[in-house]
């Protein structure tokens, strides 16, 4: 029985984010419900084509998933609700503050999402504003405790750090307030200016007030301390939960386990094999409808591909890489292929060995990116 996480991307969001490079499109809406129709076909044969398999995590992205309509979410969920599904599947959906309501909250209760991601980003209204989000610290905390009432016990909530003009002591004030507020699960990402967005042709022009590097570091080290203490336990270079909390769906892709996209530019890790759909609502809808590929790649990962996208990925996590499921998966020690590197960084006390378990130190985390170059074989 193949063991599959699935990944629903939904593409339609109000307004772009001034940092974000996801595909997903402001001013599309007129397409959602050709969209959902082509998104079910899509499920309906993917899963077609595969044998015996079970669903233990769902995660439906985007985009602003929560845009969508009362009646295209039960549309999405009845045709996901077809799936074979463990029992205690982890089902989350993505939802932003201002697009969501109490029938749309009770819809995705009744249908089993029991895992909601909530967007925040910063809790100082100036800064929401300077990002392009589009809704207040007051919606966040009314879509939060909608939620709570509705019935969800299990809630992430994403922040991002080191935006241009923040200050040490605001984002601070954001992880008090948001710890104090005892969601399951919080995200704090380090902002990266990506090309494509408006952030970056900003920072081009050098329009851009970005935050130093060692108050970078200090946000981060910083934002360590406030989490632990509030019981959040860092188990990823970026994601913090209360015990037991953590995100199964996201460990599917730092252990490097299988899963299936769907929907415009989704990606999927099936079979070595990677796959990434056409990003184009409208090319995806007609390829769909079609019955044509909605492919526009597919890379079949060589041994070496893997084994680095293993290491990069497993050192991401706290708990790092585990030698013997290096060994059983590849029939190589990492001796074989990386001991020069390893022990270069155990001098330098960036990386231990300890227990049959290979991990990043605090201070290696915070250069891990320069760490991971040094993994390419």
């Amino acid at each position: 029985m193949k063991h599959l996480g699935l990944y629903v991307h939904i593409p339609f969001c109000k307004q772009k984010c001034y940092y974000c490079d996801f595909a997903s499109f402001a001013g599309k809406e007129s397409m959602q419900n050709d969209y959902i129709e082509a998104l079910c076909k899509e499920i309906r044969k993917t899963f077609k084509e595969i044998d015996e398999y079970i669903i233990d995590t769902i995660f439906i992205g985007g985009g602003t998933p929560s845009i969508l309509s009362v009646e295209n979410m039960k549309i999405l969920f009845n045709e996901i609700d077809k799936l074979n599904k463990s029992l205690d599947v982890e089902y989350s959906m993505e939802c932003n503050p201002g697009s969501l309501n109490e029938k749309k909250l009770k819809t995705m209760k009744e249908y089993g999402v029991n895992r909601i991601s909530i967007g925040l980003q910063t809790t100082q209204e100036k800064l929401l504003k300077s990002i392009g989000r589009i809704h207040t610290f007051n919606d966040f905390k009314n879509t939060f405790e909608l939620a709570r009432k509705v019935g969800f016990k299990n809630i992430n909530v994403d922040l991002i750090f080191a935006l241009p003009n923040q200050s040490l002591d605001e984002f601070k004030e954001t992880l008090e307030i948001v710890c104090k507020m005892k969601p399951e699960h919080i995200s704090s990402y380090s902002l990266i200016i990506e090309e494509g967005t408006v952030f970056y042709r900003l920072y081009e022009k050098n329009k851009l007030d970005v935050v130093s590097e060692d108050v970078e570091r200090d946000m981060y080290n910083e934002g360590k301390k406030i989490l632990k203490k509030y019981g959040y336990e860092q188990y990823e270079i970026s994601n913090y939960s209360l015990k037991g909390k953590e995100c199964k769906h996201n460990l599917k892709y730092w252990n490097m386990e299988e899963w299936i996209g769907v929907g415009s530019s989704s990606s999927s890790y099936v079979n070595s094999k990677r796959i990434k759909n056409i990003s184009d609502i409208k090319t995806y809808v007609e390829k769909i409808n079609n019955d044509d590929m909605c492919y526009e790649e597919v890379i079949e990962n060589s041994e070496d591909d893997n084994i680095e996208e293993f290491m990069f990925m497993g050192l991401r996590k706290v708990e790092g890489i585990n030698e013997m499921e290096f060994y059983k998966r590849f029939n190589k020690k990492l001796d074989d292929i990386y001991k020069n590197v390893i022990k270069k960084y155990e001098k330098e006390e960036f990386l231990v060995r300890n227990k049959g378990r290979l991990y990043l130190t605090e201070k290696g985390m915070l250069i891990s990116n320069i760490i991971m170059a040094d993994f390419l074989i």
